[in-house]
């Protein structure tokens, strides 16, 4: 049976699940099967339970044990392997292996009439690298963009497979070539046969009688009819953040006695809420109800019973009830809005100078909490952004990593010392969080780059890299200004400029600068004459010769893979030559000696899949961009979840913790323009132009995550927005929803004296030394 549970706040829907988990399975070694969305939801989840499934009165002795939690996707997956034999490892229709198979399609058919438009966008007829410098990037996102149809609209897709899709052009017409080189069915075609098996023996799957989803915000049509089939012989649980149950009712009576409303633009509940945050915000939460549908057989409710004394937790309050605020009142009227207390402070909207200036005012709002209150820790405060790799190195420089206790440390004019702010980035690539990965990254762009001295002494700096070749702080600062004083400016030597149109002169180039440092260290200080054209480096003293040497070393290390790294080559040749210049390049310590095995492992999964059968030839080459585009999604994965709840203050993007209640919450980078995502039309996607209800959108998206972080927000929430130009000064607006916020604060309380968003909004100086930051009151509204 399939059951939904719904509330407004993870921690009820937290608290339900523990409910059905205190009922052993009937084998005591039977895993608990919780799928989960993102890591940082599993951390919580799992500390969440550890205090609800204990033995004493209180059950808040317990521990989160033979429970495993995996992504819904892999749920899925698992469970149609089972059912189809098809092991999702070696799957040729999986989008990392069948891109192999689709690039020799397209190869083949780029000549015949049907695929002339991407022949022409391919550049199809140009020579050497201009042909290929689009190939492996497009033909990644065509395999992306079929594995989606495949989840998304499995109808289609069996469709093209019965020979129809004239309507759909050259894709459809692509797809049945690559359907004839595999020679296997698509995920599409299992769909139905697959269900049919789990329904008629559900024997097969190695489940506990029990599963649940926890925190799922969408859920496309094929997982549904997967989870359905598995539901008719176990019990499947369904836990579902929504923000309103009034909305909920409300669009169950719209759609009563109706067909299913599979179309966006068909859909008669858009219009139905009230609220206007709701009305704005919660498109997805809308919609997954209704793709929800007649499907749900036990529907259950969990509400929280919250106060509604903070202005916070009124707007809150008219969410969940899908309430309109009154609103100013009309001429000759009373004012029925509440009076708003002067101290209330549960909701802070700041404009700034720029990110910068956002992460030091949220600093600054976070310590005050902090001091404020003795009862709230680190751990109770969340810093929510749109792009963590932008605000990172702002965060690393305005809160540092936290201080340890010191003998100097002076306290404050009170006696108190200053909270410590620890500090845990998470949720960042895997490039940021491994050195490694960063140094092979880098090397990747700089193959057909100018390789100017900046470019090559940045990555000098870099710690795997000053690890090999025992380079200090003192080093980089001596190499710098010896780079300045012998005119090295940019390309390796004059072979390297000739893709420039410059290959005559080897002036100013890495190999010139470095025959001058070594003529300099061979040559005595008297009689210093040009020797084969070449003008001795006169300030390189006797201490430096060592570093001299390893200067030159670096440099032609660097020279000898950048030349492998240019050449096209095959796949296993590819994945050898980006590990030997990793080897040449970079060392680690044997405590992260994972940085290399990291890197490793991603190649040997590349190798892997190239290797499967009717994967790629051992004679096809790939060129530099296409290499470029293979590795840059592995290379943007993410970490794994011993980032979050932590202990320390986390740092995130929107997703992973969207809807874990925490006491302060803080979001930055709600900028105009920014926020919600500007995310292209993709021309090729054939689901943009009849979109159905549950498709992503990416801009409804970034609303829902607004929308469940201010309801996971159970006392603080903290927005930052850049309010005014860094340089011009000029007042910025806010994000669109942002603004919607603030007209929704108006419409909800009043003030004695300013209107009310001027209660809750700050604008701050330029510079955090300003005068006005010191005084009392003088930023208060």
């Amino acid at each position: 049976m399939l059951h939904v549970h719904r509330a407004h706040r993870a921690d009820a829907l937290a608290t339900a699940l523990a409910e059905i988990l205190r009922t052993p399975l009937e084998d005591p070694l039977t895993a608990e099967i919780v799928a989960v969305p993102t890591r940082g939801m599993e951390r919580w989840l799992t500390q969440r339970l550890s205090t609800q499934l204990g033995a004493s009165e209180g059950r808040d002795d317990g521990v989160c044990a033979n429970v495993e939690f995996p992504f819904p996707a892999t749920l899925i997956g698992q469970t149609l392997a089972i059912a189809t034999g098809i092991d999702p490892d070696c799957d040729q229709w999986a989008p990392e292996r069948l891109v192999w198979p689709l690039l020799q399609t397209v190869q083949e058919c780029l000549a015949e009439p049907w695929l002339r438009e991407l022949a022409l966008h391919l550049g199809n007829g140009a020579a050497g690298q201009e042909q290929h410098a689009r190939r492996f990037a497009t033909v990644r996102h065509l395999a992306e963009l079929y594995h989606h149809y495949g989840v998304a609209r499995p109808a289609m897709v069996q469709a093209w497979a019965r020979g129809e899709g004239a309507a759909h052009g050259w894709q459809a017409a692509l797809w049945q070539r690559l359907h004839e080189r595999i020679g296997l069915p698509s995920p599409a075609e299992r769909l139905e046969p697959a269900t049919a098996t789990l329904e008629r023996r559900p024997e097969l799957l190695e489940l506990p009688t029990r599963i649940a989803l926890f925190g799922l915000t969408r859920l496309p049509a094929s997982y549904l009819q997967v989870l359905c089939a598995v539901a008719s012989a176990r019990e499947v649980h369904l836990f579902i953040l929504h923000p309103s149950d009034a909305l909920w009712e409300r669009i169950a009576r719209a759609t009563e006695d109706r067909p299913p409303i599979r179309r966006r633009r068909d859909d008669p509940t858009a219009a139905e809420a009230e609220n206007r945050l709701l009305a704005s915000w919660g498109q997805d939460s809308r919609e997954l109800q209704l793709v929800l549908g007649d499907h749900v057989l036990e529907a259950h409710h969990h509400p929280i019973d919250s106060p509604t004394e903070t202005l916070l937790q009124r707007i809150q309050a008219d969410i969940r009830g899908d309430r309109s605020p009154q609103g100013p009142p009309l001429p000759g009227q009373p004012d029925a809005r509440p009076l708003i207390d002067p101290s209330d402070r549960s909701l802070q909207v700041h404009a700034c100078h720029g990110r910068a200036r956002q992460v030091e005012v949220v600093r600054d709002a976070i310590l005050h909490l902090l001091d404020e209150d003795p009862t709230l820790q680190p751990r109770d405060v969340i810093v929510m952004c749109p792009d963590i790799e932008t605000v990172a190195p702002l965060i690393q420089a305005a809160f540092g990593a936290g201080r340890a206790d010191a003998d100097d440390e002076l306290p404050d004019d009170n006696g108190k010392r200053l909270p410590d702010l620890r500090v845990r980035l998470a949720d960042r690539s895997l490039r940021q969080t491994n050195p490694v990965l960063g140094v092979v990254s880098l090397l990747l762009e700089l193959a057909d780059q100018r390789v100017t001295s900046s470019q090559l002494l940045d990555l000098a700096d870099r710690e795997p890299v000053r690890r090999r070749f025992r380079f200090d702080d003192d080093d980089v600062t001596r190499m710098e200004e010896w780079v300045v004083e012998s005119g090295i400016r940019w390309g390796l030597d004059e072979a390297h400029r000739k893709p420039f149109k410059l290959d005559v002169l080897a002036a100013n180039t890495w190999r010139f600068g470095i025959d001058r440092i070594l003529l300099g260290v061979a040559m005595t200080e008297e009689g210093r004459s040009t020797v084969g054209g070449v003008l001795p480096l006169d300030d390189v003293e006797s201490g430096a010769i060592e570093l001299a040497g390893r200067m030159a070393e670096f440099v032609d290390r660097v020279h000898r893979a950048l030349d492998d790294l240019r050449r096209g080559q095959t796949v296993a040749s590819w994945t050898i030559a980006i590990a030997d210049a990793a080897e040449a390049l970079t060392d680690t310590s044997e405590r992260d000696s994972w940085q290399r095995a990291e890197l490793q492992r991603i190649l040997d999964d590349v190798h892997a899949n190239a290797s499967q059968p009717e994967a790629a030839p051992d004679s096809l080459t790939l060129e530099l961009a296409d290499v470029r585009a293979l590795l840059a999604e592995r290379l943007r994965g993410r970490p794994t979840r011993a980032n979050f709840r932590t202990g320390h203050l986390t740092v995130c993007t929107l997703v992973p913790m969207r809807s874990v209640p925490h006491r302060v919450v803080c979001i930055l980078g709600l900028d105009d323009g920014e926020f919600p995502r500007k995310a292209p039309r993709d021309g090729d996607d054939l689901l943009v132009e009849d979109p159905h209800v549950g498709d992503r959108d990416p801009r409804s998206e970034d609303r829902q995550l607004l929308l469940d972080a201010v309801l996971a927000a159970t006392e603080r929430l903290i927005i930052a927005y850049t309010g005014n130009d860094e340089r011009t000064n000029l007042i910025r607006p806010p994000a669109v929803p942002v603004a919607e916020l603030l007209d929704v604060v108006d419409r909800t309380v009043r003030t004695e004296t300013a209107s009310p968003r001027e209660h809750v909004h700050l604008r701050h100086p330029l510079q955090p030394f300003d005068p006005r930051n010191f005084l009392s009151d003088e930023l208060a509204p």
